[in-house]
């Protein structure tokens, strides 16, 4: 038997490095077999997961040794924390690893999506030559507004402000006192939207931000603006979004997170015929870099937790 599961991809150094210290079972599909999930954490003291596994009350139910929970990253959606608590498990996240990764993508998508030519290529390849429709904007002078005004958050800022953005957060959980304010603009979320050129959101997924991207609120940003939600899926209504993006009231959406992954085809029916929306796989955090630093950082808090068990 195994006493670490790793139920999704790792990177390999660091799996090599969790294998000789304790019997390991590596297979990351193994998240799509359930039934082989549950048989494989029988004698299991440490599940190691990334988002997709279902860590809930039944999964944990099958491991009655787990004593952890390693998350490759820091969104908990996936983990039933109360279960966890319940049983006395432990949830690691990798908090910061990816922080990185995740800023990258976001100003990335910024420019994607402020240029708009990035989107044309199949009209380019069919001979068309759309240059005046392609005519965009520069980064440079606009305003970037975040929600959430976390530890991404502040990275996407410090990058935004490198290329001329100025930058405006909306963090109601932040005190005005904390100096982490300092050259933001700290606004309420009705100007939040309503000033916002580019607007990126950086909260959990919480009965409170459910859909705080709703059609209410998206007639309230700024005509033009674009929105990147690489946060949670479900902070976003996404039918509200199309709506909205189809009928030319905002000029681009990026999405890295959707309500139902992957994505089904009752939710994909929401984006057909649009063309102004960069659609990815949950994926704005993982990098080779950050892989490995990720991975690294569980491997290490696995391993201390195993030198405790000798």
């Amino acid at each position: 038997m195994s006493r670490v599961v790793i139920s999704e991809f790792m990177d390999e150094t660091a799996v090599e490095r969790l294998s000789g210290a304790a019997p390991t079972l590596y297979q990351p599909d193994l998240v799509d077999r359930r039934e082989d999930l549950i048989a494989a954490l029988g004698g299991a003291e440490v599940l190691v997961v990334r988002n997709r596994t279902r860590v809930d009350a039944a999964l944990l139910d099958a491991g009655k040794g787990l004593q952890a929970v390693g998350r490759l990253g820091v969104g908990l959606d996936n983990i039933d924390l109360d279960a966890c608590k319940a049983r006395g498990i432990q949830v690691w996240p990798a908090t910061g690893a990816n922080d990185l990764a995740v800023a990258e993508y976001v100003l990335t998508s910024v420019l994607m999506l402020l240029r708009g030519a990035y989107l044309a290529s199949a009209s380019v390849a069919a001979g068309d030559w759309p240059r005046q429709q392609l005519i965009g904007r520069e980064m440079s002078g606009r305003v970037m507004g975040l929600l959430g005004y976390g530890a991404i958050a502040r990275q996407v800022a410090t990058r935004v402000k490198a290329m001329g953005m100025s930058v405006i957060a909306h963090d109601p959980h932040l005190p005005q006192s904390d100096p982490a304010w300092s050259g933001i603009g700290r606004v309420s979320l009705e100007e939040l939207l309503a000033q916002s050129d580019a607007l990126s959101l950086h909260v959990p997924l919480t009965p409170q931000t459910r859909h705080i991207i709703d059609a209410k609120a998206l007639t309230r940003m700024k005509p033009g603006a674009v929105l990147v939600n690489a946060a949670r899926g479900g902070v976003v209504d996404e039918a509200a979004l199309a709506a909205a993006l189809g009928e030319g009231r905002l000029a681009g959406a990026a999405l890295d997170v959707f309500e139902v992954e992957p994505l089904d085809a009752a939710h994909g029916a929401n984006f057909a015929g649009i063309s102004n929306i960069i659609l990815t796989p949950h994926i704005a955090g993982v990098t080779e870099e950050s892989n490995i630093r990720v991975s690294n950082m569980i491997a290490d808090k696995v391993l201390d937790h195993l030198k405790e068990r000798v």
